[in-house]
């Protein structure tokens, strides 16, 4: 199987579907944020505070480019990471994107509660979201090679949904 990155809004799901595809399929699973955070043994938040987002946007680059030598992977991309079009031809060539969506309401709902949203912090509401997920949309919507809509599924339906559009 050749790897598949999924991306989308902070709170799409992601991480809940990149674990459960890594089950169905016998991938690895991979998260780039956490990955991050423990190579550089501080959270992203502070890795943001310390060196600014470039830098991590850098260290995410550097991930990507080593996930392309490899198969079989199941990414949990960072919400920002498909802002760089390197990022996006890295991806690409190594498997296929894959778009998670939910409505503003939802991504509340599932972040509402969370401290470690560096870019929601201070901006936690449906109206902050709603203008942040709508300065991505276009962006999100032009990289992905199919998109699914995860509102109100579980995540075995969405994850079907995910291997009968890239037929693993």
């Amino acid at each position: 199987m050749r790897n598949i990155y999924l991306i989308g809004f902070m709170g799409a799901g992601k991480s809940t579907i990149a674990r459960e595809l890594a089950a169905q399929t016998g991938a690895k699973q991979i998260e780039m944020d956490q990955l991050i955070e423990e190579q550089q043994g501080m959270a992203i938040t502070e890795i943001f505070a310390k060196y600014g987002e470039a830098h991590f946007r850098d260290m995410e680059t550097e991930l990507l480019k080593s996930f392309s030598r490899e198969e079989n992977i199941v990414v949990s991309c960072g919400g920002g990471s498909v802002l760089r079009d390197e990022n996006t031809t890295i991806m690409k060539e190594s498997g296929k994107i894959i778009l998670l969506t939910a409505s503003p309401e939802t991504i509340y709902e599932r972040v509402k509660d969370c401290t470690d949203r560096p870019i929601l912090n201070g901006n936690m509401n449906v109206d902050f979201i709603r203008g942040l997920m709508e300065k991505r949309r276009e962006r999100y919507e032009s990289v992905a090679d199919v998109t699914i809509a995860t509102d109100g599924k579980s995540k075995e339906e969405i994850c079907g949904e995910i291997l009968r559009q890239i037929q693993v």
